[in-house]
């Protein structure tokens, strides 16, 4: 079955996606004019991003002296995608947007990041960049930078990262001054100049585009000269590479942001990632030190700000590395339907008379393509969900609009880390299925594992995701958000006791969310920090294990029904046979996880440095 029809059936079966017409942001859209939106990013990810996907990772991007160099399939994909209007399409129509529901932009994005993840990079930071202007810039930066991003017209960046602070935001160094007596009546915001090196910056530089809009974290000096201690004294800073005025017309002048050097990838190559150097003084603005900055939103609320684009980033990570899974689990169940090898073991053994038979009929291929399954759809739906929470969020009545906060808040470290480290163990799978095969570069799925390997890494790694769950999003409003979600795995598990051929599965669901509820108490019984969150990672990984055993009982559910009212076909039924290797094979991995969570065991918090 397709992608499109698994894709579809999570829309509209299970999500109801198409009632979301019926509110007022939404009203002019219809099934339909969905249908059409997607029916489109499959047309030109099928045309300019799935046959050169190889070709970007073979020709990866390299610095001629003067410019970045792409191979010009690249350059085509970025600027097809943008002039389709994919950019804007979830922004006001009044900005050139389609007002499409986050749920929708996120699968269409989903089509897009299957065919190349790497290629589409450019234009999903572009559309988070502009997402952070329309919502904390001014009536100007709106209209001179976010404006003419949502157009494709420049691309945009995110820099966070310092090659001395890593995740540690609250060690960075760069450093923001006024721009002189006047700095705060610049049309386009206080003007500061910038100091500092920004690392892992993708898409930092390139030609697709004729500028590039970065979003740049620094810190302003005290009146000490030094610069404040932690993250409150942050603030967030629009720094054009090549500078505009305030009708957002280029001046001519190059900003003094330099690219310092390419950072050369285990994958993901495709998308150019820089060290970038600002006001080193490369290219000098002015007859003064720094690169020219404008100030967005208040001092000290640089991660504020940033954190709005981040929520949103880190879905789209766990999407794109649910994606990069799912590719592989296409390649490696088409390679499984046509490889042939071994013969089927009888009563007196295997018969070397008989012809060999395909690889799909032996069952341990099968448990490495329904783990995949397992793996990918479910993590397509869990990023779906909370997509469709975001659309809540926003458009709801303030009651439920509260209640996607919360969940959000508690399942964002999951839909970033979960796909991200099992859709990757997807991909491992995939290769194993290809054999000596799959580990060539004959077959695409050992791109797909190197590509998906930084998804662990970037936004946020897998311990800070461990970290930011177990130390602060069950937590929040004494657990509220955790009791939230709590309540909807009940509700779920009371629809499924009612439904004969899902019934077994409620028992081991509810045994798993008492287990994780206990573990988080446990954890934080004797209230030190330092005994609670040495297993974060564990719990985690049995958090997430949770919520997609939730998620399969969901989709089963919705595919039951087909069945039931419709008779169903393979689609449902693959889904429920996903959904029972989910509960079998998977959930029951909790319990070794929470064990050290429940005990706070003190291995590695104990372990000596000596001793390694």
């Amino acid at each position: 079955m397709s992608y499109r029809s698994t894709l579809d059936f999570l829309l509209h079966d299970w999500l109801a996606a198409g009632t979301l017409t019926g509110r007022e942001r939404f009203a002019e859209h219809t099934r339909e004019t969905f249908d059409i939106v997607l029916d489109t990013c499959e047309r030109i990810a099928r045309d300019k991003f799935a046959p050169f996907n190889r070709r970007a990772d073979l020709e990866e991007p390299h610095f001629d002296g003067e410019k970045v160099v792409l191979p010009q399939t690249t350059v085509d994909a970025a600027r097809a995608y943008a002039a389709a209007g994919l950019i804007a399409a979830a922004q006001d129509y009044d900005v050139g947007g389609m007002q499409l529901p986050c749920v929708i932009q996120m699968a269409g994005t989903s089509i897009f990041a299957k065919a190349s993840l790497p290629l589409s990079a450019y234009a999903g930071l572009t559309r988070g960049n502009a997402g952070l202007l329309m919502v904390h810039g001014t009536p100007l930066q709106k209209q001179v930078f976010a404006a003419n991003e949502l157009t494709g017209r420049w691309f945009g960046t995110m820099c966070l990262s310092e090659p001395q602070a890593g995740s540690s935001l609250s060690d960075i160094t760069t450093r923001a001054l006024p721009d002189g007596a006047d700095f705060d009546s610049d049309p386009l915001g206080p003007r500061y100049r910038i100091t500092g090196n920004k690392m892992w910056i993708s898409a930092g530089d390139h030609e697709i585009t004729e500028n590039i809009v970065h979003l740049v974290l620094a810190k302003i000096p005290g009146a000490d000269g030094q610069l404040p201690a932690g993250v409150r004294g942050i603030s967030l800073f629009i720094v054009p590479k090549k500078l505009v005025d305030s009708q957002g017309r280029m001046t001519g002048e190059r900003n003094d942001v330099a690219l310092a050097g390419l950072n050369h990838k285990l994958g993901y190559r495709g998308t150019t990632n820089t060290l970038l150097n600002f006001g080193e003084g490369k290219y000098p603005v002015r007859g003064a030190a720094g690169a020219v900055a404008y100030m967005v939103g208040k001092p000290g609320e640089g991660l504020r700000c940033m954190f709005h684009m981040m929520n949103e980033a880190r879905i789209g990570v766990g999407l794109g590395a649910t994606m990069l899974g799912y590719a592989g689990y296409e390649a490696s169940l088409d390679y499984a339907r046509n490889r042939s090898q071994g013969r089927p073991v009888g009563p007196a053994g295997k018969d070397p008379t008989q012809p060999q038979i395909g690889i799909l009929q032996h069952a341990d291929i099968k448990r490495m393509l329904l783990a995949q399954k397992a793996y990918v759809q479910g993590a397509l739906a869990l990023a779906l969900y909370c997509a469709r929470l975001v659309d809540e969020q926003r458009t709801a009545a303030p009651a439920e609009s509260a209640e996607a906060r919360l969940l959000l808040e508690v399942l964002t470290p999951i839909v970033k880390s979960w796909p991200s480290e099992w859709c990757l163990e997807a991909n491992s799978l995939a290769i194993q299925v290809h054999g000596g095969y799959g580990y060539t570069r004959d077959f695409p799925v050992e791109q797909y594992w190197r590509d998906n390997r930084l998804n662990m890494i970037h936004e946020g790694t897998h311990g800070i995701q461990g970290l930011d769950l177990l130390g602060r999003k069950v937590l929040i409003e004494n657990g509220a958000g955790l009791k939230l979600l709590a309540a909807r795995v009940a509700a779920t598990v009371q629809r499924a006791l009612a439904a004969p051929a899902l019934a077994a599965h409620g028992q081991p669901l509810t045994d798993a969310l008492s287990q994780l509820q206990k573990a988080t108490e446990d954890a934080w019984s004797t209230g030190v920090p330092e005994e609670a969150l040495a297993n974060a990672t564990p719990y985690l990984q049995a958090f997430g294990h949770v919520v997609l055993a939730w998620i399969w009982l969901e989709v089963a559910l919705a595919s039951q029904r087909a069945i039931d009212t419709q008779g169903g076909g393979d689609l449902h039924r693959g889904h429920l046979m996903a959904a029972r290797y989910f509960f079998h094979y998977e959930l029951p991995k909790i319990s070794a996880w929470l064990a050290v969570v429940e005990t706070r065991d003190p291995t590695c918090r104990e372990m000596a440095d000596a001793w390694f």
